[in-house]
């Protein structure tokens, strides 16, 4: 227990030897950033820092420490170590802090904000700091004075001021002003002083303090006001601080002059003199006095009244209307009337001396009655205004009327006075009975108001005149007019939508709503286009093409409110404008065309077809070939391609050209199309014989071969193609011992054997072998001479040779070849032995002749068979047996057809 107790006063024993210091007191102005240094509560407590503690001494280090983080402590930064106080990140605003002017505080547990009563203009931030260790241990009250700056403008609380002002206010009349600016700043940064921009020389403000230091702003009259004169002032009073620089904040202020009953009624003229004739009816206007007063409301009432000093009779005679001041003959005047009546009158206003007027009216004595005018209406009649429908017909009655004499003593006419599609005669069989009617149809348009005068006088000249006024009623009989019968509109294609068009207008003569016009599309117009009822607006609430459609024709309607209503109509055309919005297009995006070979140049190969949807000189289109323009070119307005040159299958069979087409518009659209010219084959080229490469050639043909043995082969091309180019083989001449024994085949050409060779077949054949197509309409054909030596062995090869340079004499077949029909043997006919025997003596003796001139021959020959050999050129066929054909070089070589 003894050990608590110590514990227990010990920290009381060390706060009581430093409570020389447990309060501070700093002053800070508020709106300062984060980090200004407010104090240091170490140096001001005296407190011993660490540098300064004995370093013998192991005591702990100073600590300073917040006792709560209330509402105060926000605003501050306390370093635990130095003891240093800053400002925070959080400004400190002391109008937000203060906002009494009376003493409050805010606890926020050992730290408060609080504003003093001795000051109105002390605001304080209090905070408790706890000094550690135990041997330092303290409680400090630090009393922080926030100072105001000038932050803040004066403020009116309403942006318009109405103040009130009796016209008869005196010279330094002061009035409260009783919305005073505000301005959250204290002393001199609050409101000091009020003044007025612009005071018409008659006003000016003063300011006044009260007791708590509140400043009201008196407004004070400096000059003679007067309603009538101006009953308006509006200006700005402006408020301004004491800052420095001083800020102001301004309202608007409306002084508004208060009548009082500061005029009375005044006349204009002091005397009317009137002149009234005797025979004047009652109720007949004599005169009106009018007076003015120039208030306002019930201070500016005026009535009117007759002064005391008028007699009975007069007052009887004439009657006096107290509000508006009308005078009216009241009784008749007869012979005992007074001639001279003065009317004293009286404009009396509330609290005011009568105004004063004075009418003399005089009597005129009429000794006769004036002729009387009754009228009785048939026509709607209102207050002496007759109401006709436009409508009516002719002849329509108004009114009838009497005319008579009230003495009976005189002769009384009429007649109408006055302009208008009016009659006024005597209705039979009555006397002094008038009929007012119509003469022609009533026009309202024309004009709406007529002023007629039934004028009645007697034979002694006195006149009297009843005026009608007769009002046309407007009837719908005019129909909408509209300023075009025929519209003619354009516009672009793909426009946006709901596009303007144009804006209708029709008129209607009538009047009101019979004149009011709608406006109403045709059955016939598209879906698409709106017409506004009311404003006659014309739009097109989608995109037109024109490609689609190019030209619209619809009908309006103009309908107007009358009942029955009427409607006119008009023609709407619309022409949509063109815009190159279509490429051009080709009928197909591929054309072919077949030419047959040698088609002369500049033929026309085909026609291109390509059409563009868009018009005028978007629709105009240009072609031109991509590739190939050295020898192809079109026609740009008929489309034409043509070929520049001849053109050869044989050469070229096929042309793939590309054709551009591009139209006129700017920019320009194009598009392609692919062109496929095939070359179609003529029979142009013979068929050219490869093999037997020359006339002079020939093959030795042994006796032993056996018959349907191949012997040799003609072989031949033909350039063209298909029919053209199918060759058939024939031989059309034949010359040898017996050349029937040999046969060619008409498809393959080659030549075989058909019968066995005799000791009397030996010798040379020549066969004239045809080489023919099947061209059309004409074949052609080569020919060539295949050249057989029947014999053992060629022992003497001029001999051969000298045979072959003669011409030889065969006789042409004309017998064209079947390449369909196989060719068949021919079989041996058995002949009888006669004939055969007289055959075999002629060849006997002619082969002894021969013989013999061949030996002569060789004989002759034999020392220039060097000379015989370098002049052989032709082509030499090995005679050794059968020949492989297909291993000889086949080159071609022209051979004159025979």
């Amino acid at each position: 227990h003894l050990l608590l107790f110590l514990l227990f006063i010990g920290p009381f024993n060390c706060f009581a030897s430093y409570s020389r210091a447990t309060e501070l007191f700093y002053s800070l102005n508020e709106g300062l950033p984060a980090g200004v240094l407010i104090g240091s509560l170490a140096h001001d407590l005296q407190l011993p820092t660490a540098g300064e503690q004995h370093p013998a001494a192991s005591q702990p280090p100073l600590s300073f420490t917040l006792a709560s983080r209330g509402l105060g402590g926000q605003y501050v930064q306390l370093d635990n170590h130095s003891g240093e106080l800053h400002t925070s990140a959080v400004e400190i605003d002391r109008e937000a802090l203060c906002v009494e002017s009376s003493e409050a505080t805010i606890f926020g547990g050992a730290a408060a904000v609080s504003s003093s009563s001795s000051s109105s203009e002390s605001c304080l931030l209090l905070l408790d700091v706890l000094v550690l260790p135990q041997e330092y241990f303290r409680l400090v009250k630090v009393k922080i004075a926030i100072q105001d700056v000038n932050d803040n403008a004066p403020r009116f609380p309403v942006p318009h001021i109405h103040l009130s002002v009796p016209e008869n206010a005196p010279v330094n009349t002061r009035l409260a002003i009783e919305h005073p600016a505000l301005d959250p700043d204290v002393g001199t940064n609050g409101v000091q002083t009020y003044h007025l921009r612009d005071n018409y020389g008659v006003f000016t403000l003063d300011v006044e303090e009260n007791e708590s230091g509140e400043r009201t702003p008196y407004l004070i009259v400096m000059g003679t006001l007067d309603r009538e004169t101006r009953e308006e002032y509006v200006t700005v009073i402006i408020a301004e601080d004491g800052g420095t620089p001083p800020l102001m904040g301004s309202a608007t202020l409306t002084i508004g002059i208060s009548d009082i009953n500061d005029n009375c009624p005044q006349f204009n003229d002091s005397q009317l003199n009137i002149t009234l004739y005797g025979n004047s009816s009652l109720g007949t206007h004599v005169a009106t006095v009018h007076a003015v007063d120039m208030d306002l409301g019930s201070n500016a009432q005026i009535t009117y009244s007759y002064s005391q000093k008028v007699s009975q009779p007069s007052r009887d005679l004439f009657h006096l209307d107290e509000n508006t001041g009308v005078i009216t003959l009241s009784s008749k005047v007869d012979g005992d009337t007074p001639r001279l009546h003065r009317l004293i009158i009286l404009g009396n206003g509330p609290g005011c001396i009568p105004a004063v007027i004075t009418v003399l009216v005089t009597i005129i004595k009429v000794m006769m009655r004036p002729p009387e005018v009754v009228p009785r209406f048939i026509a709607n009649e209102v207050e002496g205004v007759v109401y006709l429908k436009e409508l009516e017909p002719i002849n329509t009655p108004i009114a009838f009327f009497t005319i008579k004499d009230p003495d009976e003593k005189y002769k009384v006419n009429c007649y109408l006075d006055g302009d208008g599609p009016f009659r006024l005669s005597p209705y039979k069989p009555y006397n002094n009975e008038y009929l007012l009617e119509t003469t022609k149809p009533l026009d309202y348009e024309t004009q709406q108001l007529y002023e007629i005068s039934v004028v009645a006088w007697n034979s002694e000249g006195f006149h009297v005149n009843k005026i009608i006024k007769v009002q046309i009623l407007d009837d719908n009989d005019n129909s909408p007019v509209f300023s075009q019968q025929l519209i003619e509109l354009s516009i672009e294609e793909n426009n946006v939508p709901n596009a303007f068009l144009t804006k209708l207008h029709a008129t209607d003569a009538d009047s009101g709503e019979r004149g009011q016009v709608s406006y109403f599309l045709g059955p016939d117009a598209p879906s698409y286009f709106v017409l506004d009822k009311t404003t006659g607006v014309l739009t097109v609430s989608t995109q037109l093409d024109r490609e689609e459609k190019e030209k619209y024709r619809y009908t309006v309607k103009a309908v107007d409110s009358g009942f029955p209503p009427r409607e006119s109509v008009a023609t709407v055309t619309i022409t949509v404008l063109d815009k190159n919005d279509n490429s051009p297009r080709f009928i197909n995006k591929d054309f072919s065309f077949f030419v047959p070979e040698n088609f002369p140049g500049f033929g026309e190969i085909g026609v291109i077809s390509v059409t563009d949807a868009d018009a005028g000189q978007n629709g105009w289109v240009a072609l031109s070939v991509l590739n190939g323009s050295d020898i192809f070119v079109i026609d740009t307005g008929k489309g034409v391609l043509r070929a520049k040159v001849s053109l050869d299958r044989e050469q070229q069979s096929s042309y793939v050209l590309w054709i551009e087409a591009v139209d006129g518009g700017d920019p320009a659209l194009s598009s392609t199309a692919k062109i496929t010219i095939l070359l179609l084959d003529i029979n142009d080229n013979p068929p050219l014989v490869l093999f037997p490469q020359s006339n002079m050639s020939y093959l030795l043909v042994l006796p032993s071969t056996l018959p349907g043995s191949p012997i040799t082969e003609v072989y031949a091309v033909d350039k063209d193609t298909g029919m053209n180019a199918v060759i058939a083989y024939s031989i059309i001449g034949r010359r040898g011992p017996r050349p029937e024994s040999f046969r060619i085949d008409p498809k393959t050409g080659n030549i075989t054997l058909e019968e066995s060779l005799m000791q009397n077949d030996y010798g040379l054949y020549r066969l004239l072998v045809k080489v023919s197509d099947h061209g059309y309409p004409e074949p052609l054909h080569s020919t060539v001479m295949v050249n057989l030596f029947v014999n053992d062995t060629v022992s003497n090869e001029s001999y051969i040779e000298s045979l072959l340079r003669k011409e030889p004499d065969i006789s042409i077949e004309e017998k064209q070849p079947q390449i369909s029909i196989e060719p068949t043997h021919k079989k041996i006919e058995s002949a009888s032995c006669m004939p055969t025997l007289v055959a075999l003596s002629i060849i006997s003796l002619g082969s002894i002749a021969l013989v013999t001139g061949m030996g002569i021959y060789i004989c002759l020959r034999k020392g220039k068979k060097h000379h015989r050999a370098d002049e052989n050129l032709e082509v030499q066929i090995p005679l050794n047996g059968r020949i492989n054909l297909h291993m000889l070089e086949k080159k071609p070589m022209e051979i004159s057809n025979i």
